[in-house]
């Protein structure tokens, strides 16, 4: 499970058929913080939105969610982080701010 901000949709006109109704979404992933990798998730909750703080899973366990079979998903968006208290270290000096 890993933590990431919506930063937009992806339109397509030809898709899995699997993937048919299935928003996809550009998530910007996050760790500790920090920017990471963009990639696109499908959306389990059908409500993500730009700007959204999300959680997602990847893997099998991305592909089973929509329980219609195995879908062609690497990421699948499955909810919403409404709030989080961020614990930052200094890597220079290992102190906590």
């Amino acid at each position: 499970m890993f933590v990431g901000r919506v930063t937009g949709c992806v339109v397509s006109t030809v898709k899995d058929e699997g993937l048919q109704n299935i928003p996809l979404l550009v998530v910007q992933v996050q760790e500790r913080g920090r920017e990471m990798e963009t990639l696109v998730a499908a959306d389990a909750t059908g409500q993500a939105g730009q700007g959204d703080l999300v959680y997602l899973i990847d893997g099998k366990e991305a592909a089973k969610i929509f329980r219609r079979g195995l879908v062609a998903a690497d990421a699948s968006i499955v909810g919403f982080i409404d709030s989080y208290n961020r614990l930052l270290e200094n890597e220079n000096k290992g102190e906590q701010q």
